[in-house]
């Protein structure tokens, strides 16, 4: 409640007045005096409350001995889901007035409506208008002017990195990953020819995301050539974000030993998994200690060798299982003893590379976590369509690339809150956003009135913490 209104309420009080009671409804406020009476069929006392007027910061209480005004709805729109979208997208608002001075409002709409999944460019606009919004922004959602708008965010590398390096200065452990969209368009001269997972022929564009394991949200997204290797695009991708005294949690593909020097020489501290090849599963290293993972016995080791760790670990559910499958192929001639020796050796063993003087199942648990990039892939491109990239030019798949990656943080906002809250396991946002779109806002073009609020809805509310709805509609 505004102190205004609550000035004004004590001074009735003070006058002796009792059992007024201010509703907040929208952007406006209603004046009601409470009662209580004996209801008989109950057998307890209820609460009646009386409309006695309007509350206006200027022209102070107006009342109203006709009691309740008629309500002509002009407008309804959705309320309950357009907060929940509007607090996921919060803490981009001052980034995107930053970074992109006049396409700030179409990028923060475009990106806010595809969290509802993807929404072609001219239903954008219709979509927008069915949201309840409490910014009052004004943006130009025509086709033609969102198509002009990712042709120009694509082309401001100045202002993506903005945001990039604000959202990677959050958190301390990131994982980096790559993946791969395909496209058939014939004017994107950024994708290069390679094998999809039907093993069709087409144009790819590799992609890579960075992600805050603190956070559990995605804090970069870049589009690469399809011929550029995992290696190069690492020192592309940093050098543009700049992680210096971070974590960079990273898999096997980007092994080698140049890459060790260039984290090394950066100042970035890493926890790198070494190939299942590598001749460094040859050194020595004791296993001395244990931990249980999900059940599982892990028996680990470690060893410093120059300027990093070497920590290997022993998985005993999979080693015996490796070794099974080693002596099934032996059977049927697929290997020879020679190389089954090797593998044995290796069967059930992860070996990791880090700089960190960390204990081993602290640098085990900080490995597994890297499975929240391969989630956050799969949610980027399937929920979000970002693969259907029909797009006519470089610049404007940069463009639509960029916007659904804000999509992807919004996204994920909400699922890191349902996971604090212990709800991810029942709902996922798209159900979360279905629910609350169930309430609305009512307007005649003077009041603004909150429909009902269903049970369930109002407990996620209060579960989530979000205090998405005004707490005098709650009570």
């Amino acid at each position: 409640m505004e102190e205004w209104v609550s000035a004004w309420l004590r001074a009735q009080r003070s006058e002796g007045k009792r059992g007024i009671e201010i509703k907040h409804f929208g952007r406006s406020y209603y004046v009601y005096r409470s009662t209580t009476f004996w209801d008989r069929e109950s057998k307890k006392r209820r609460k009646r409350s009386i409309y006695l007027g309007k509350l206006d910061k200027e022209r102070g209480f107006i009342s109203s001995k006709k009691g309740i005004p008629r309500f002509r709805p002009k407008s309804i729109r959705q309320y309950g889901n357009a907060m929940l979208l509007h607090k996921a997208m919060r803490d981009l608002l001052p980034l995107l007035k930053e970074a992109f001075d006049e396409l700030w409002q179409e990028i923060y709409a475009l990106a806010t409506v595809r969290i509802l999944g993807y929404v072609p460019l001219k239903r954008v606009g219709s979509v927008w208008e069915r949201l309840y919004d409490p910014n009052n922004l004004t943006p130009d959602l025509s086709p033609k002017k969102l198509s002009v708008a990712l042709k120009e965010i694509g082309t401001d590398r100045v202002g993506q990195n903005l945001i990039f390096r604000e959202l990677s200065g959050n958190g301390r452990q990131f994982v980096y990953d790559l993946s791969v969209i395909f496209t058939r368009s014939e004017g994107i001269n950024i994708a290069e020819a390679g094998y999809n997972n039907d093993h069709l022929y087409l144009p790819q564009i590799n992609l890579a995301l960075l992600y805050s394991m603190d956070k559990g949200l995605p804090t970069m997204i870049r589009a690469l050539p399809g011929s550029i290797k995992d290696i190069s695009s690492l020192y592309n991708s940093l050098q543009d974000v700049g992680i210096e005294d971070k974590i960079l949690v990273l898999d096997r593909g980007f092994f080698s030993e140049d890459v060790v020097a260039f984290l090394i020489d950066r100042g970035i501290s890493f926890i790198l998994t070494a190939r299942r090849n590598s001749k460094l599963y040859e050194t020595r290293i004791h296993l001395t200690g244990h931990f249980f993972y999900r059940e599982r016995l892990i028996r680990f080791g470690r060893r410093r060798v120059g300027e990093y760790f070497l920590y290997i670990f022993e998985d005993a559910i999979l080693k015996m299982e490796e070794e099974k499958t080693l002596y099934k192929r032996l059977d049927v001639g697929a290997i020879g003893k020679e190389h089954l020796g090797k593998s044995l050796k290796r069967a059930g063993r992860i070996l990791i590379l880090s700089d960190l003087d960390k204990d081993g199942e602290e640098i085990f648990m900080m490995y597994k976590q890297r499975g929240g990039v391969e989630n956050q892939f799969d949610t980027y491109k399937n929920v979000l369509n970002a693969d259907r990239v029909y797009l006519q030019d470089d610049e404007s798949v940069f463009g639509h690339l960029f916007t659904s990656f804000l999509a992807l943080y919004g996204y994920c906002t909400l699922e890191a809150a349902l996971k604090e809250a212990g709800l991810l396991y029942k709902h996922s946002p798209i159900d979360l956003l279905e629910e609350f779109s169930k309430v609305y806002i009512v307007s005649d073009g003077e009041r603004e009135v909150i429909s009902e609020i269903p049970k369930k809805v109002a407990e996620l509310d209060k579960q989530l913490g979000l205090d998405v709805f005004p707490k005098e509609i709650l009570s």
